[in-house]
C-alpha cells in the first residue's frame, strides 16, 4: 500500500509540474501576443464622483501608430518596448512594460514623485506576473501583479497599482495626486486592449480621498500600418537605451525609497536623457562616455534612501 501511495504522490507531483510549465508557457505566449505594429486609440471619460458639486472634465481621445516589440525575452521575464509614430515620421520612445514571473519585490508609487519597495511573500505571488511600467525615459511609473487567465477562449490579466497622474493630465490638474489604476489587459480578435477603471484620489498622511472615477480604453488595432520609422529609429538608438535600462535597474536595486526631482537646472529628466540620446545615436556608439553621462543624469535627479 505504501508503494502505491508513493507512486500516486509522485504522479500527482509530476502532473502538477507539467501543468505549471504549460501555464507559464501560455502566459508567455499571451504576453508576446502584444508585439506588433498597431493603430492605438486612447479614450478616457470621468464617470462618477462622490462630490455632487464636482465638475467633470472633458473626455479625452487621441490616437497614433505604435510599434511594440520585445527587447528582452527570458523564460521568466519579458520586456516590451513601445515606440509611437506621430504624423508618419516623428518618433516618440513611448512607455515600456516589464513582465516578471513570481516577482516578490515591487517598486510602488506613494505620492509626490516618490516610490517605495514593497516585499511580497512567495505565497502572494505564486503563479502571478508583475507588470512594471516605466516612463518614456525609463524612470518608474507604476507596478502591479496578477495572474494571466486563459478560459473560454479568453486570455486576460488584471492588476491594481498606484501611479502618478497620467501624462495627459500631469501639467493640467492639481486637484488630485494619485491614480489608483485597476487594469485589465485582454487579447482580442483585433489585437489587444488595455481597459482601465481609475480612481483619482487625493493622498495625504491621513489616507486617500476619492475625487472621481474614470473609465479608459487603450485599443491596439492590427492593420497595415507603417512602423518602419520606429524600427529605423530603434536601430540607431538601441545601444544607448539598453544602457539607460541597465543603469536604472542598478539604481532601483540600491534603494528602498526613491524620489525623483521634477526639474534640475530648469530641465526635466526626460529632456536630459533624450538630449544625451541624440548625442550618442548612430553606429559609432561611445559606450563608456554615454554610460558616464547617463549615470550622472540619473544621480542628479534621484533623491534616495539606501537599502
Amino acid at each position: 500500500m505504501r508503494t502505491i501511495v508513493t507512486c500516486l504522490t509522485a504522479l500527482f507531483i509530476s502532473w502538477g509540474t507539467i501543468a505549471q510549465t504549460d501555464k507559464i508557457q501560455r502566459d508567455r505566449e499571451a504576453i508576446l501576443e502584444m508585439e506588433g505594429c498597431y493603430k492605438v486609440t486612447f479614450d478616457f471619460a470621468e464617470t462618477f464622483s462622490p462630490d455632487t458639486s464636482y465638475e467633470y472634465h472633458e473626455n479625452y481621445s487621441s490616437w497614433g501608430i505604435e510599434y511594440v516589440f520585445a527587447v528582452e525575452n527570458e523564460p521568466e521575464k519579458i520586456v516590451l518596448q513601445h515606440i509611437l509614430v506621430v504624423n508618419d515620421t516623428f518618433i516618440v520612445k513611448h512607455w515600456r512594460q516589464d513582465w516578471v514571473y513570481e516577482n516578490q519585490t515591487l517598486l510602488t508609487f506613494q505620492k509626490d514623485n516618490t516610490w517605495k519597495k514593497e516585499e511580497l511573500s512567495a505565497e502572494e505571488v505564486e503563479g502571478t506576473w508583475s507588470q512594471k511600467v516605466y516612463q518614456v525615459d525609463d524612470s518608474p511609473r507604476y507596478e502591479g501583479y496578477g495572474s494571466w487567465v486563459h478560459v473560454d477562449g479568453k486570455h486576460y490579466w488584471e492588476g491594481t497599482a498606484d501611479a502618478p497622474l497620467p501624462r495627459r493630465e500631469f501639467s493640467k490638474r492639481d486637484d488630485y495626486n494619485v491614480t489608483v489604476r485597476h487594469s485589465r489587459i485582454e487579447l482580442t480578435d483585433y489585437g489587444w486592449i488595455l481597459e482601465q477603471d481609475n480612481e483619482k484620489v487625493v493622498r495625504t498622511d491621513e489616507g486617500d480621498q476619492l475625487v472621481c472615477w474614470e473609465k479608459g480604453h487603450e485599443k491596439f488595432l492590427e492593420g497595415e500600418y507603417d512602423c518602419q520609422p520606429a524600427i529605423d529609429w530603434w536601430d540607431k538608438n538601441e545601444a544607448y537605451w539598453a544602457d539607460v535600462r541597465e543603469l536604472w535597474a542598478k539604481t532601483y536595486e540600491q534603494y528602498d525609497v526613491l524620489k525623483i526631482e521634477k526639474k534640475v537646472d530648469g530641465k526635466k529628466l526626460f529632456e536630459r536623457l533624450f538630449g544625451a540620446g541624440k548625442k550618442y545615436a548612430g553606429d559609432a556608439y561611445k559606450r563608456q562616455e554615454a554610460r558616464d553621462d547617463i549615470q550622472s543624469i540619473i544621480d542628479a535627479f534621484v533623491n534616495t534612501e539606501k537599502s
